[in-house]
């Protein structure tokens, strides 16, 4: 009896996994084949909305030089103006912005001289920007971070959407820049890059995006919600407020944006493990969006979402039914374990091993990184049980 709940254990977290990392992917890519993606958009210019692109900095020296130029280079044909905000910055940041925006009237910048948070930020400078122009239909907020490098047409792509009163938020496409063999980065591009098409692919099927990535994304201006202080993952809060006013979310493909990737395990576990802690906040504060899963909505969320962040306690839950199956008498329970403990412990340490005799596999590195992810939600699990009583972090290390 015991191995029997054990063994049903097992498969049941095991389909949970399989679930929201092969079957609801390959679900989602039969049901779009069938549909088309939104088409009802704006085709003269004359009808754009007026467009405030709200941009939050801290310690950005390294990249807001480039991030200025792609700004300012945007060919949307409409009115549109920049708000940023410096959240006291101490390095070269307020400067560099300071110069390159001196003579352009459409930007303006706001040098905070205490640390208050991303959401914080954002915050203000929405509300900034909706004191000019009224929160409503005329008006598009296009938030995106300092590190995402925008495409010349990305804005226009974006706020085209809008003619669709249904649409709310509409997410850029991000390609992920300066991957190397040798550290983790090529395998987060591969996993973003699946996150990327499903993202789309919940577009084409159910216009039901289950949050964008963040560094790049526009909101109608009225759906905009206040982001509670503090409050983690600022962008996946917005997208399910917005869910709650009955709105829909979609990816635009051709509204490319290129971001540079970490290299650097330590870091991402870092920025994986904040992430998760805010994920745990809005999985509670959201809770009536995806359960039951019935809907669209709740069952997209429950899929794509829930199943992942939940990974690590699945993960928990075979390893330790596959501990009670390795004293059962059965033959098959005791392969079962040896396969799940080769996966769990010998192929990330056959990585490990490879990688110190300059050897690169991508499928080891995958494991490792997927292990990896897993121990960082697990770890954002408990941050969040302790309490987050402030949103201000130090931003991750990129190439």
């Amino acid at each position: 009896m015991l191995y029997c709940l054990a063994l049903f254990i097992f498969l049941i977290s095991a389909l949970a996994l399989c679930h929201s990392y092969l079957f609801y992917p390959l679900l989602l890519k039969w049901l779009a084949s069938n549909r088309q993606p939104n088409r009802m958009i704006f085709t003269r210019d004359d009808q754009l909305p007026h467009l405030s692109v709200i941009m939050s900095l801290y310690n950005e020296e390294k990249v807001i030089g480039d991030k200025l130029i792609s700004l300012l280079n945007q060919s949307y044909p409409g009115q549109w103006e920049v708000f940023i905000g410096s959240d006291g910055s101490n390095d070269s940041t307020n400067q560099i912005v300071a110069d390159l925006t001196l003579g352009h009237p459409k930007v303006h910048f706001y040098p905070f001289e205490q640390r208050r948070g991303k959401p914080e930020v954002i915050n203000h400078l929405v509300g900034l920007a909706c004191e000019q122009h009224p929160a409503g239909k005329n008006h598009v907020l296009l938030i995106t971070d300092a590190s995402v490098i925008m495409s010349p047409e990305v804005s226009f792509h974006l706020v085209k959407h809008f003619k669709n009163p249904r649409i709310a938020v509409v997410d850029a496409f991000m390609v992920h820049t300066g991957m190397s063999s040798t550290g983790i980065s090529r395998a987060e591009n591969h996993y973003i890059s699946g996150e990327v098409s499903l993202k789309h692919l919940e577009s084409v099927a159910w216009r039901k995006m289950i949050g964008p990535f963040g560094g790049c994304y526009a909101l109608r201006s009225d759906y905009y919600h206040p982001v509670p202080h503090n409050f983690l993952v600022d962008d996946f809060f917005i997208t399910m407020c917005a869910f709650e006013q009955g709105a829909d979310a979609i990816n635009e493909p051709l509204a490319i944006c290129h971001e540079p990737v970490s290299h650097d395990w330590q870091e991402e576990y870092r920025r994986k493990s904040r992430i998760s802690a805010g994920n745990f906040q809005n999985m509670f504060r959201f809770r009536h969006l995806w359960w039951p899963p019935f809907q669209t909505l709740g069952f997209a969320f429950f899929s794509h979402k829930i199943l992942r962040w939940t990974g690590p306690f699945f993960l928990l839950f075979m390893i330790i039914s596959a501990t009670v199956l390795a004293f059962s008498p059965n033959l098959l329970h005791q392969i079962l374990f040896l396969g799940f403990l080769g996966m769990m412990v010998c192929l990330p340490l056959a990585d490990m091993v490879l990688l110190r005799l300059g050897l690169n596999f991508l499928p080891l590195r995958s494991i490792r990184y997927f292990l990896l992810m897993n121990a960082a939600l697990f770890q954002g699990f408990f941050r969040f049980l302790n309490g987050i009583r402030t949103n201000v972090w130090e931003p991750t290390k990129r190439n």
